[in-house]
C-alpha cells in the first residue's frame, strides 16, 4: 500500500494493525484556499500528506493571523486530530496553500493505535516536539528579531519554496503570514525597494538583491 511509504512505523506493527490502518485511512484532495481544520472543536483526523503544501495558522481576537509552520510531501498533522490530544487544546486552523493529497485517519482509531504500539507513540511524541521546536523558534523570532530582518528571511524562504525570485504575494497575504499589519509591510516593502533588494508590482514582490537580503537576515 502507498501509505505504508509515510509512515516510518508501518512496517513494525503488526499484520492486523496494518490492515486496519491501511482499511480506515481515506485519501482525499482538495485545491488551494482550501479550508481543513479551524479550532481545537475540530476533528478531522489525522492528515498524511501525500502532495501539496498546507499552512497552520492562529489567529487573534482582532482577526490577525501569523503562520505557524507549513506542511508538505510526507510530513504529518497532528493538530487536526485535535480530540486525540485531550491535555493540548491548540485553536489552529489549517488550509490548501497548494492543491494537495492527503490521507485521513481517524482520530480515535489513530489514537487506539498509540495505546497498543510503543512505536507508534514515539513517533508521535517525535512530531510534537518538532512542532513545539518550531513554535518555540518562531516565539523568538517575534521577540527578539527586527521587523526588516523577519522579512528577509520569510522573502528568501518564499523564494526557495516557489524557486523563483518573482513571488506572486500581496502585502495582506505577507501580513498574515508574519502576524503584522498590512501598512506596516507595506512600508518595510518599499524601504527595501530604494535599498535595491526588491521591485515591486502589483501583486507581485521580486527579489533583486538576494545578497544584501541574505546578510540582513543573517545579522
Amino acid at each position: 500500500m502507498e501509505l505504508a511509504q509515510y509512515l516510518p512505523f508501518y512496517d513494525q506493527l503488526p499484520p492486523e494493525d496494518q490492515a486496519a490502518l491501511s482499511h480506515s485511512a481515506v485519501l482525499r484532495e482538495a485545491p488551494r484556499g482550501a479550508l481543513l481544520h479551524s479550532g481545537f472543536s475540530d476533528c478531522l483526523g489525522l492528515l498524511v500528506i501525500r502532495s501539496g503544501q498546507l499552512r497552520a495558522h492562529i489567529t487573534s481576537d482582532e482577526g490577525r493571523e501569523i503562520t505557524l509552520y507549513r506542511l508538505f510531501e510526507r510530513d504529518i498533522c497532528l493538530f487536526s486530530a485535535s480530540c486525540m490530544l485531550n491535555s493540548l487544546q491548540f485553536d489552529l486552523t489549517i488550509t490548501v496553500e497548494k492543491d494537495a493529497s492527503f490521507w485521513v485517519i481517524p482520530a480515535e482509531f489513530y489514537r487506539a493505535l498509540m495505546e497498543r504500539s510503543a512505536q507508534v507513540a514515539n513517533y508521535t511524541n517525535q512530531i510534537m516536539a518538532t512542532r513545539f521546536t518550531e513554535v518555540m523558534w518562531l516565539v523568538e523570532q517575534i521577540l527578539w528579531k527586527s521587523f526588516d530582518r523577519r522579512l528577509a528571511h520569510f522573502l528568501l524562504e518564499e523564494s526557495t519554496l516557489e524557486g523563483t525570485d518573482t513571488l506572486k504575494l500581496t502585502h495582506e497575504k505577507i501580513a498574515a503570514h508574519l502576524g503584522t499589519a498590512r501598512e506596516v509591510v507595506t512600508r518595510m516593502l518599499k524601504y527595501f525597494q530604494t535599498e535595491g533588494m526588491v521591485q515591486l508590482r502589483r501583486g507581485t514582490v521580486e527579489l533583486l538583491d538576494r545578497k544584501k537580503l541574505e546578510a540582513l537576515d543573517a545579522s
